[in-house]
Protein backbone atom coordinates (compact mmCIF):
# COMPACT_ATOMS: atom_id res chain seq x y z
CA UNK A 1 0.00 0.00 0.00
CA UNK A 2 1.30 3.20 -1.01
CA UNK A 3 1.60 5.52 1.90
CA UNK A 4 -0.39 8.96 1.57
CA UNK A 5 1.46 12.36 0.38
CA UNK A 6 1.32 15.59 0.82
CA UNK A 7 0.87 17.22 -2.86
CA UNK A 8 1.34 21.08 -2.52
CA UNK A 9 0.21 22.16 -6.38
CA UNK A 10 1.38 26.13 -7.00
CA UNK A 11 -1.46 27.77 -9.21
CA UNK A 12 -4.57 27.32 -9.53
CA UNK A 13 -5.45 27.68 -13.17
CA UNK A 14 -6.65 25.10 -15.30
CA UNK A 15 -3.21 22.37 -15.27
CA UNK A 16 -3.14 23.30 -12.16
CA UNK A 17 -6.47 22.61 -11.21
CA UNK A 18 -6.08 19.49 -13.37
CA UNK A 19 -2.51 18.26 -11.70
CA UNK A 20 -4.66 18.57 -8.18
CA UNK A 21 -7.32 16.23 -9.35
CA UNK A 22 -4.92 13.57 -10.56
CA UNK A 23 -3.48 14.12 -7.36
CA UNK A 24 -6.13 14.22 -5.25
CA UNK A 25 -7.93 10.91 -7.12
CA UNK A 26 -5.03 8.53 -5.54
CA UNK A 27 -5.61 9.28 -2.49
CA UNK A 28 -3.22 12.16 -1.56
CA UNK A 29 -3.77 15.57 0.56
CA UNK A 30 -3.44 18.32 -1.84
CA UNK A 31 -3.17 21.90 -1.24
CA UNK A 32 -3.22 24.23 -4.01
CA UNK A 33 -1.90 27.89 -3.32
CA UNK A 34 -2.79 30.46 -5.94
CA UNK A 35 -1.49 34.12 -5.79
CA UNK A 36 -4.73 35.49 -6.83
CA UNK A 37 -7.62 35.50 -5.20
CA UNK A 38 -10.75 32.80 -5.60
CA UNK A 39 -10.73 32.69 -9.89
CA UNK A 40 -14.85 32.01 -9.49
CA UNK A 41 -15.43 35.12 -7.83
CA UNK A 42 -15.79 38.41 -10.39
CA UNK A 43 -14.14 40.22 -8.61
CA UNK A 44 -10.56 38.91 -8.81
CA UNK A 45 -8.46 40.31 -11.24
CA UNK A 46 -5.98 38.19 -13.75
CA UNK A 47 -2.45 39.28 -13.49
CA UNK A 48 -0.89 41.55 -15.41
CA UNK A 49 -3.34 42.01 -17.72
CA UNK A 50 -7.43 42.33 -17.38
CA UNK A 51 -8.26 39.94 -20.47
CA UNK A 52 -7.23 36.71 -22.03
CA UNK A 53 -7.51 34.85 -25.28
CA UNK A 54 -10.20 32.52 -25.56
CA UNK A 55 -9.28 29.34 -24.95
CA UNK A 56 -9.60 26.45 -27.79
CA UNK A 57 -9.64 22.79 -26.07
CA UNK A 58 -9.03 19.58 -28.58
CA UNK A 59 -8.74 15.79 -28.14
CA UNK A 60 -5.49 16.12 -25.92
CA UNK A 61 -6.87 18.43 -23.13
CA UNK A 62 -10.17 16.31 -23.35
CA UNK A 63 -8.62 13.11 -22.95
CA UNK A 64 -5.94 14.24 -20.00
CA UNK A 65 -9.79 15.24 -18.58
CA UNK A 66 -10.77 11.61 -19.03
CA UNK A 67 -8.44 9.95 -16.81
CA UNK A 68 -8.94 12.55 -14.21
CA UNK A 69 -11.10 9.96 -12.03
CA UNK A 70 -14.03 12.40 -12.16
CA UNK A 71 -16.59 11.23 -14.61
CA UNK A 72 -18.78 14.14 -14.55
CA UNK A 73 -15.69 16.61 -15.18
CA UNK A 74 -15.67 16.53 -18.88
CA UNK A 75 -19.93 16.97 -19.37
CA UNK A 76 -19.55 19.26 -17.05
CA UNK A 77 -16.48 21.28 -18.85
CA UNK A 78 -18.10 20.89 -22.40
CA UNK A 79 -21.15 22.38 -21.56
CA UNK A 80 -19.32 25.79 -21.69
CA UNK A 81 -18.01 24.89 -25.36
CA UNK A 82 -18.86 25.58 -28.65
CA UNK A 83 -17.45 23.48 -31.02
CA UNK A 84 -15.97 25.45 -34.13
CA UNK A 85 -15.58 23.35 -37.11
CA UNK A 86 -12.70 24.99 -39.30
CA UNK A 87 -11.49 29.00 -39.91
CA UNK A 88 -13.32 31.23 -41.85
CA UNK A 89 -11.06 33.65 -43.77
CA UNK A 90 -12.54 36.91 -44.22
CA UNK A 91 -11.65 39.26 -47.46
CA UNK A 92 -12.03 41.37 -49.83
CA UNK A 93 -12.64 40.78 -53.97
CA UNK A 94 -11.34 43.34 -56.40
CA UNK A 95 -14.91 44.98 -56.45
CA UNK A 96 -15.06 45.76 -53.24
CA UNK A 97 -17.35 43.05 -52.42
CA UNK A 98 -16.42 41.29 -48.69
CA UNK A 99 -16.68 37.56 -48.75
CA UNK A 100 -16.45 34.33 -46.24
CA UNK A 101 -14.47 31.46 -46.91
CA UNK A 102 -14.50 28.01 -45.09
CA UNK A 103 -11.78 25.94 -44.49
CA UNK A 104 -12.39 22.89 -42.51
CA UNK A 105 -9.86 21.65 -39.71
CA UNK A 106 -10.78 18.00 -40.85
CA UNK A 107 -12.33 16.48 -43.73
CA UNK A 108 -14.36 14.14 -41.00
CA UNK A 109 -15.83 16.87 -39.75
CA UNK A 110 -13.93 16.97 -36.14
CA UNK A 111 -14.17 20.24 -33.94
CA UNK A 112 -12.10 22.00 -31.47
CA UNK A 113 -14.46 23.65 -28.88
CA UNK A 114 -14.19 27.60 -27.96
CA UNK A 115 -14.04 28.15 -24.18
CA UNK A 116 -13.52 31.34 -22.14
CA UNK A 117 -10.36 30.62 -20.20
CA UNK A 118 -11.96 31.58 -16.84
CA UNK A 119 -15.26 29.51 -17.32
CA UNK A 120 -12.96 26.42 -17.62
CA UNK A 121 -11.35 27.28 -14.72
CA UNK A 122 -14.30 27.87 -12.44
CA UNK A 123 -15.65 24.27 -14.06
CA UNK A 124 -12.44 22.92 -12.56
CA UNK A 125 -12.08 24.00 -9.31
CA UNK A 126 -16.26 23.56 -8.90
CA UNK A 127 -14.83 19.12 -9.46
CA UNK A 128 -11.99 19.92 -6.98
CA UNK A 129 -14.26 21.57 -4.26
CA UNK A 130 -16.47 18.50 -3.96
CA UNK A 131 -13.19 16.86 -2.64
CA UNK A 132 -12.42 16.11 0.87
CA UNK A 133 -8.88 15.85 0.73
CA UNK A 134 -8.54 19.52 -1.57
CA UNK A 135 -7.72 22.28 0.48
CA UNK A 136 -7.37 25.49 -1.00
CA UNK A 137 -5.64 28.64 0.00
CA UNK A 138 -5.98 31.94 -2.14
CA UNK A 139 -4.20 35.20 -2.27
CA UNK A 140 -0.71 33.02 -1.27
CA UNK A 141 2.52 34.33 -2.79
CA UNK A 142 5.08 32.13 -2.98
CA UNK A 143 8.19 33.63 -1.17
CA UNK A 144 10.38 30.66 -0.88
CA UNK A 145 11.46 27.04 -0.94
CA UNK A 146 14.30 24.75 0.15
CA UNK A 147 13.60 21.47 -1.93
CA UNK A 148 16.31 20.01 0.15
CA UNK A 149 14.25 20.28 3.42
CA UNK A 150 10.86 19.99 1.00
CA UNK A 151 9.42 23.39 3.16
CA UNK A 152 7.82 26.31 1.56
CA UNK A 153 7.05 29.81 2.75
CA UNK A 154 3.90 32.27 1.47
CA UNK A 155 2.91 35.73 2.05
CA UNK A 156 -0.88 35.67 2.87
CA UNK A 157 -2.40 39.19 1.09
CA UNK A 158 -5.28 38.37 4.26
CA UNK A 159 -5.99 42.31 4.38
CA UNK A 160 -4.75 42.43 7.78
CA UNK A 161 -1.08 42.77 8.07
CA UNK A 162 -0.54 43.62 4.46
CA UNK A 163 -0.66 46.85 2.97
CA UNK A 164 0.25 48.98 6.42
CA UNK A 165 3.61 51.17 5.72
CA UNK A 166 6.32 49.76 7.33
CA UNK A 167 4.79 46.54 8.21
CA UNK A 168 5.81 42.90 6.77
CA UNK A 169 2.53 40.91 5.21
CA UNK A 170 2.02 37.33 7.32
CA UNK A 171 4.62 34.90 6.07
CA UNK A 172 3.44 31.20 6.62
CA UNK A 173 5.51 27.90 6.38
CA UNK A 174 4.42 24.72 5.20
CA UNK A 175 6.20 21.25 4.10
CA UNK A 176 5.57 19.19 1.23
CA UNK A 177 6.18 15.79 -0.03
CA UNK A 178 5.81 17.07 -3.53
CA UNK A 179 5.39 20.38 -5.22
CA UNK A 180 4.12 20.56 -8.95
CA UNK A 181 4.47 23.99 -10.39
CA UNK A 182 1.98 25.56 -12.54
CA UNK A 183 2.42 28.77 -11.98
CA UNK A 184 3.19 30.13 -15.53
CA UNK A 185 5.40 31.10 -17.51
CA UNK A 186 6.51 33.47 -14.76
CA UNK A 187 7.14 30.99 -12.41
CA UNK A 188 7.86 31.47 -8.44
CA UNK A 189 8.78 27.84 -7.98
CA UNK A 190 10.78 27.90 -11.16
CA UNK A 191 13.01 30.95 -9.77
CA UNK A 192 13.61 29.26 -6.20
CA UNK A 193 14.45 25.44 -8.09
CA UNK A 194 17.15 27.52 -10.45
CA UNK A 195 19.19 27.55 -6.50
CA UNK A 196 18.98 24.20 -6.18
CA UNK A 197 20.00 22.53 -9.31
CA UNK A 198 22.05 23.42 -12.65
CA UNK A 199 19.19 24.39 -15.21
CA UNK A 200 19.35 25.59 -18.47
CA UNK A 201 16.54 28.35 -19.37
CA UNK A 202 15.98 29.70 -22.61
CA UNK A 203 13.20 32.63 -22.83
CA UNK A 204 12.39 33.87 -26.79
CA UNK A 205 10.37 37.07 -27.28
CA UNK A 206 8.86 37.45 -30.72
CA UNK A 207 8.04 40.84 -32.47
CA UNK A 208 4.35 40.28 -31.59
CA UNK A 209 2.01 42.42 -29.99
CA UNK A 210 -1.92 41.16 -29.25
CA UNK A 211 -4.52 43.70 -27.82
CA UNK A 212 -8.23 42.22 -27.47
CA UNK A 213 -11.87 43.57 -28.98
CA UNK A 214 -15.23 41.99 -28.76
CA UNK A 215 -18.18 41.63 -31.03
CA UNK A 216 -20.94 42.04 -28.72
CA UNK A 217 -24.28 39.67 -29.65
CA UNK A 218 -26.78 41.20 -31.72
CA UNK A 219 -29.34 43.31 -30.42
CA UNK A 220 -32.38 42.07 -31.48
CA UNK A 221 -32.14 37.78 -32.13
CA UNK A 222 -34.58 36.27 -33.81
CA UNK A 223 -35.33 33.92 -31.03
CA UNK A 224 -34.41 33.27 -27.28
CA UNK A 225 -31.76 30.33 -28.56
CA UNK A 226 -27.66 30.75 -27.98
CA UNK A 227 -27.21 30.48 -31.72
CA UNK A 228 -29.52 33.67 -32.93
CA UNK A 229 -27.06 36.12 -30.55
CA UNK A 230 -24.12 35.69 -32.90
CA UNK A 231 -23.61 38.03 -35.62
CA UNK A 232 -21.11 35.99 -37.84
CA UNK A 233 -21.12 32.26 -37.39
CA UNK A 234 -20.11 30.49 -34.25
CA UNK A 235 -18.74 27.37 -35.76
CA UNK A 236 -15.73 28.90 -36.55
CA UNK A 237 -12.71 30.55 -35.55
CA UNK A 238 -13.03 33.77 -38.01
CA UNK A 239 -9.66 35.31 -39.29
CA UNK A 240 -8.75 38.35 -41.12
CA UNK A 241 -4.96 37.13 -42.42
CA UNK A 242 -2.84 40.33 -43.29
CA UNK A 243 0.36 38.31 -44.58
CA UNK A 244 2.62 39.94 -41.50
CA UNK A 245 -0.23 40.28 -38.66
CA UNK A 246 -3.73 39.18 -38.38
CA UNK A 247 -7.34 39.48 -37.42
CA UNK A 248 -8.77 36.52 -35.24
CA UNK A 249 -12.58 35.97 -33.45
CA UNK A 250 -13.35 33.09 -31.53
CA UNK A 251 -16.81 32.07 -30.32
CA UNK A 252 -17.83 32.43 -26.14
CA UNK A 253 -21.33 30.72 -24.93
CA UNK A 254 -22.63 34.27 -24.19
CA UNK A 255 -22.58 34.95 -27.60
CA UNK A 256 -20.01 37.79 -28.16
CA UNK A 257 -16.96 37.33 -30.01
CA UNK A 258 -13.32 37.39 -28.22
CA UNK A 259 -11.41 39.19 -31.30
CA UNK A 260 -7.15 39.58 -30.81
CA UNK A 261 -5.32 41.64 -32.81
CA UNK A 262 -1.81 40.25 -33.23
CA UNK A 263 0.85 42.43 -35.02
CA UNK A 264 4.12 43.40 -34.93
CA UNK A 265 5.73 46.39 -32.14
CA UNK A 266 5.88 48.80 -35.42
CA UNK A 267 2.20 48.82 -36.42
CA UNK A 268 1.03 49.84 -32.91
CA UNK A 269 3.46 52.44 -32.87
CA UNK A 270 1.75 53.69 -36.15
CA UNK A 271 -2.00 53.01 -35.13
CA UNK A 272 -1.30 54.72 -31.50
CA UNK A 273 0.67 57.86 -33.71
CA UNK A 274 -2.59 59.64 -33.67
CA UNK A 275 -3.98 60.90 -30.61
CA UNK A 276 -7.49 60.59 -32.04
CA UNK A 277 -7.34 57.45 -33.63
CA UNK A 278 -9.13 59.12 -36.51
CA UNK A 279 -6.61 56.63 -39.16
CA UNK A 280 -7.76 53.37 -37.48
CA UNK A 281 -10.48 52.85 -39.23
CA UNK A 282 -9.03 53.08 -42.50
CA UNK A 283 -6.37 50.84 -41.26
CA UNK A 284 -8.78 48.44 -40.13
CA UNK A 285 -10.80 48.47 -43.33
CA UNK A 286 -7.72 47.78 -45.77
CA UNK A 287 -6.33 45.09 -43.67
CA UNK A 288 -9.32 43.48 -41.77
CA UNK A 289 -12.40 44.06 -44.06
CA UNK A 290 -15.52 43.87 -42.97
CA UNK A 291 -14.25 44.05 -39.02
CA UNK A 292 -15.45 47.99 -38.50
CA UNK A 293 -19.10 46.67 -38.73
CA UNK A 294 -19.22 44.00 -36.45
CA UNK A 295 -17.50 46.00 -33.37
CA UNK A 296 -17.84 49.61 -32.41
CA UNK A 297 -16.57 51.92 -35.32
CA UNK A 298 -15.46 54.84 -33.73
CA UNK A 299 -12.01 55.77 -33.93
CA UNK A 300 -11.64 56.83 -30.22
CA UNK A 301 -13.74 53.46 -29.43
CA UNK A 302 -10.58 51.50 -31.35
CA UNK A 303 -7.42 53.59 -30.47
CA UNK A 304 -9.19 53.08 -26.46
CA UNK A 305 -9.07 49.24 -27.61
CA UNK A 306 -5.56 49.43 -27.77
CA UNK A 307 -4.57 51.03 -24.62
CA UNK A 308 -3.83 51.28 -22.18
CA UNK A 309 -2.53 48.75 -21.00
CA UNK A 310 0.50 48.31 -23.75
CA UNK A 311 -0.03 45.24 -25.96
CA UNK A 312 1.30 42.11 -23.97
CA UNK A 313 4.09 40.78 -25.82
CA UNK A 314 4.52 37.26 -26.97
CA UNK A 315 7.29 34.64 -25.99
CA UNK A 316 8.56 31.13 -25.19
CA UNK A 317 10.19 30.02 -23.03
CA UNK A 318 12.04 26.24 -22.27
CA UNK A 319 13.50 24.87 -18.96
CA UNK A 320 15.51 21.46 -18.33
CA UNK A 321 15.61 19.96 -16.28
CA UNK A 322 11.82 19.59 -15.38
CA UNK A 323 12.77 18.38 -11.49
CA UNK A 324 14.72 18.19 -9.00
CA UNK A 325 15.22 14.97 -6.27
CA UNK A 326 11.87 13.76 -7.27
CA UNK A 327 10.13 16.69 -5.71
CA UNK A 328 9.20 19.10 -8.04
CA UNK A 329 7.86 19.05 -11.89
CA UNK A 330 7.98 22.62 -13.28
CA UNK A 331 5.68 25.07 -15.39
CA UNK A 332 8.60 24.51 -17.68
CA UNK A 333 7.35 25.13 -21.54
CA UNK A 334 4.98 28.49 -22.38
CA UNK A 335 4.60 28.59 -26.20
CA UNK A 336 2.52 30.97 -28.15
CA UNK A 337 -0.87 30.51 -29.22
CA UNK A 338 -1.11 30.42 -32.18
CA UNK A 339 -1.82 26.37 -32.48
CA UNK A 340 -3.98 26.59 -29.79
CA UNK A 341 -2.27 23.83 -28.09
CA UNK A 342 -0.74 25.96 -24.84
CA UNK A 343 -3.46 24.56 -22.39
CA UNK A 344 -3.82 21.48 -24.02
CA UNK A 345 -0.48 20.27 -23.94
CA UNK A 346 -0.38 21.56 -20.27
CA UNK A 347 -3.06 19.15 -19.35
CA UNK A 348 -1.83 16.47 -21.55
CA UNK A 349 1.85 17.13 -19.32
CA UNK A 350 -0.44 15.85 -16.52
CA UNK A 351 -1.65 13.07 -17.56
CA UNK A 352 1.68 11.34 -18.92
CA UNK A 353 3.08 12.82 -15.34
CA UNK A 354 0.65 10.72 -13.38
CA UNK A 355 0.91 7.89 -16.13
CA UNK A 356 4.58 7.31 -14.90
CA UNK A 357 4.37 8.37 -11.70
CA UNK A 358 1.85 5.25 -11.79
CA UNK A 359 4.25 3.08 -13.14
CA UNK A 360 6.87 3.65 -10.79
CA UNK A 361 4.96 3.10 -8.10
CA UNK A 362 3.68 0.21 -8.79
CA UNK A 363 7.09 -0.82 -9.29
CA UNK A 364 8.50 0.46 -6.00
CA UNK A 365 5.35 -1.47 -4.03
CA UNK A 366 7.17 -5.04 -6.16
CA UNK A 367 10.41 -3.77 -4.12
CA UNK A 368 11.09 -5.13 0.04
CA UNK A 369 11.90 -1.61 1.09
CA UNK A 370 9.76 0.30 -1.21
CA UNK A 371 10.29 4.47 -0.78
CA UNK A 372 8.21 6.40 -2.88
CA UNK A 373 10.91 9.30 -2.41
CA UNK A 374 12.76 7.33 -4.38
CA UNK A 375 10.41 5.70 -7.08
CA UNK A 376 9.13 9.66 -7.34
CA UNK A 377 12.48 10.59 -8.56
CA UNK A 378 12.71 7.81 -10.64
CA UNK A 379 9.75 9.00 -12.40
CA UNK A 380 10.35 12.71 -13.28
CA UNK A 381 13.88 11.62 -14.80
CA UNK A 382 12.22 9.36 -17.07
CA UNK A 383 9.33 12.38 -17.25
CA UNK A 384 12.06 14.66 -18.30
CA UNK A 385 13.82 12.66 -20.89
CA UNK A 386 9.93 11.57 -22.74
CA UNK A 387 8.34 15.17 -22.49
CA UNK A 388 11.15 17.65 -23.24
CA UNK A 389 11.30 16.44 -26.85
CA UNK A 390 7.61 16.94 -27.36
CA UNK A 391 7.56 19.94 -25.40
CA UNK A 392 10.02 21.80 -27.70
CA UNK A 393 8.39 20.28 -30.86
CA UNK A 394 4.79 22.00 -30.35
CA UNK A 395 6.72 25.39 -29.37
CA UNK A 396 8.50 25.23 -32.74
CA UNK A 397 4.77 23.58 -34.43
CA UNK A 398 2.87 26.90 -32.68
CA UNK A 399 5.48 29.73 -34.37
CA UNK A 400 4.96 27.87 -37.64
CA UNK A 401 1.14 27.84 -37.54
CA UNK A 402 1.70 31.80 -37.03
CA UNK A 403 2.61 32.27 -40.73
CA UNK A 404 0.08 29.87 -41.51
CA UNK A 405 -2.58 31.62 -40.05
CA UNK A 406 -1.78 35.13 -41.08
CA UNK A 407 -0.28 34.54 -44.62
CA UNK A 408 -0.49 30.34 -45.62
CA UNK A 409 -4.46 30.31 -45.55
CA UNK A 410 -4.43 32.56 -48.41
CA UNK A 411 -1.76 30.02 -50.55
CA UNK A 412 -2.54 27.65 -52.93
CA UNK A 413 0.07 25.51 -52.05
CA UNK A 414 -0.76 25.65 -48.93
CA UNK A 415 -4.60 24.23 -49.68
CA UNK A 416 -3.38 21.75 -52.19
CA UNK A 417 -1.31 19.74 -49.89
CA UNK A 418 -3.96 19.80 -47.51
CA UNK A 419 -6.69 18.61 -50.14
CA UNK A 420 -4.40 15.78 -51.55
CA UNK A 421 -3.66 14.60 -47.66
CA UNK A 422 -7.12 14.67 -47.24
CA UNK A 423 -7.96 12.48 -49.95
CA UNK A 424 -5.23 9.93 -49.54
CA UNK A 425 -6.53 9.67 -45.68
CA UNK A 426 -10.31 9.41 -47.24
CA UNK A 427 -9.13 6.66 -49.92
CA UNK A 428 -6.03 4.84 -49.39
CA UNK A 429 -6.45 5.02 -45.58
CA UNK A 430 -4.41 2.24 -45.12
CA UNK A 431 -1.11 4.41 -45.36
CA UNK A 432 -2.06 6.04 -42.29
CA UNK A 433 -2.06 9.87 -44.23
CA UNK A 434 -3.02 12.36 -42.31
CA UNK A 435 -2.48 16.35 -42.15
CA UNK A 436 -0.19 17.76 -39.56
CA UNK A 437 -3.24 19.78 -37.88
CA UNK A 438 -5.22 16.32 -37.56
CA UNK A 439 -2.30 14.60 -35.48
CA UNK A 440 -2.10 17.12 -33.89
CA UNK A 441 -5.49 18.51 -32.31
CA UNK A 442 -7.66 15.44 -32.98
CA UNK A 443 -5.10 12.94 -32.31
CA UNK A 444 -2.93 12.10 -28.83
CA UNK A 445 0.52 11.45 -31.01
CA UNK A 446 3.72 12.64 -28.77
CA UNK A 447 4.32 16.10 -31.05
CA UNK A 448 7.63 15.32 -31.82
CA UNK A 449 6.11 11.93 -33.54
CA UNK A 450 3.14 14.48 -35.13
CA UNK A 451 6.66 16.32 -36.71
CA UNK A 452 8.90 13.11 -37.60
CA UNK A 453 5.38 11.70 -39.97
CA UNK A 454 4.11 15.05 -41.48
CA UNK A 455 8.07 15.65 -42.57
CA UNK A 456 8.08 12.22 -44.09
CA UNK A 457 4.82 13.18 -45.57
CA UNK A 458 6.32 16.12 -47.17
CA UNK A 459 9.36 14.31 -48.52
CA UNK A 460 7.29 11.39 -50.32
CA UNK A 461 4.86 14.17 -51.84
CA UNK A 462 8.28 15.92 -53.07
CA UNK A 463 9.93 12.86 -54.59
CA UNK A 464 5.73 11.71 -56.11
CA UNK A 465 5.92 15.39 -57.47
CA UNK A 466 9.45 15.59 -59.28
CA UNK A 467 8.70 11.81 -60.81
CA UNK A 468 5.23 13.46 -62.38
CA UNK A 469 6.77 16.55 -63.69
CA UNK A 470 10.17 15.29 -64.34
CA UNK A 471 9.36 11.12 -65.56
CA UNK A 472 10.26 10.22 -68.47
CA UNK A 473 6.63 8.82 -69.26
CA UNK A 474 4.46 11.91 -70.54
CA UNK A 475 6.50 14.35 -67.76
CA UNK A 476 5.19 17.71 -69.83
CA UNK A 477 1.90 16.23 -70.40
CA UNK A 478 1.43 15.31 -66.85
CA UNK A 479 3.20 19.04 -65.39
CA UNK A 480 0.38 20.46 -67.46
CA UNK A 481 -2.33 17.68 -65.96
CA UNK A 482 -1.36 18.96 -62.95
CA UNK A 483 -1.17 22.78 -63.72
CA UNK A 484 -4.58 22.15 -65.13
CA UNK A 485 -6.17 20.57 -61.78
CA UNK A 486 -4.54 22.91 -59.75
CA UNK A 487 -6.44 26.21 -61.68
CA UNK A 488 -9.15 24.11 -61.13
CA UNK A 489 -9.12 24.48 -57.57
CA UNK A 490 -8.22 27.76 -57.30
CA UNK A 491 -11.13 28.38 -59.37
CA UNK A 492 -13.73 26.89 -57.14
CA UNK A 493 -13.38 30.12 -54.73
CA UNK A 494 -12.89 33.09 -57.07
CA UNK A 495 -12.98 35.64 -54.25
CA UNK A 496 -9.71 33.84 -53.29
CA UNK A 497 -7.95 35.45 -56.29
CA UNK A 498 -8.39 38.79 -54.67
CA UNK A 499 -6.17 37.86 -51.52
CA UNK A 500 -3.82 35.54 -53.59
CA UNK A 501 -0.99 38.21 -53.77
CA UNK A 502 2.21 36.17 -54.23
CA UNK A 503 1.31 32.98 -54.85
CA UNK A 504 3.92 29.98 -54.34
CA UNK A 505 4.31 27.24 -57.05
CA UNK A 506 3.72 23.55 -55.65
CA UNK A 507 7.65 22.81 -56.33
CA UNK A 508 8.97 25.87 -54.18
CA UNK A 509 6.79 24.96 -51.31
CA UNK A 510 7.50 21.38 -51.27
CA UNK A 511 11.06 22.22 -51.27
CA UNK A 512 10.70 24.64 -48.07
CA UNK A 513 9.24 21.70 -46.77
CA UNK A 514 11.51 19.07 -47.00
Amino acid sequence: MVKKQKIVVIGAGPVGSLAALYAASRGNDVEIYELRGDLRDPSTTPLNFTKSINLALSERGLNAMRHAGQPKLIDHVKAATIPMRGRMIHGKKPNGQLYEEAQDYDIHGRAILAIDRGGLNKRLLDILEEMPNVTFFFNHKLTGADFNKNKAWFEVKDGTSSGEKGQRAREIEIDFNFMIGADGAHSAVRYHLMKYTRMDYEQQYIDTLWCEFQIQPKENPEDDSLMSKFRISPNHLHIWPGKKFMFIAIPSDDGTFTCTLFAPAEFYTFLESDPSGAHIPDFFDTYFPGVTDLIPPRPIDLLLSLQPPPPPHQHQMQALPLQFLGRYRDAAHAMVPFYGQGMNAGLEDVRILFDILDKHARMDEETVDHDPASARERALDEYSRVRVQDAHAINDLALQNYVEMRASVLSLSYRFRKWLEEQLNVWLPGLGWQTKYSRVSFGNERYSEVVRKSEHQGRVLMRALTGLLFGALGGPLVAVGVVMAVRYRRAVDVGLRAAMGNVDSMVEYMTMNR
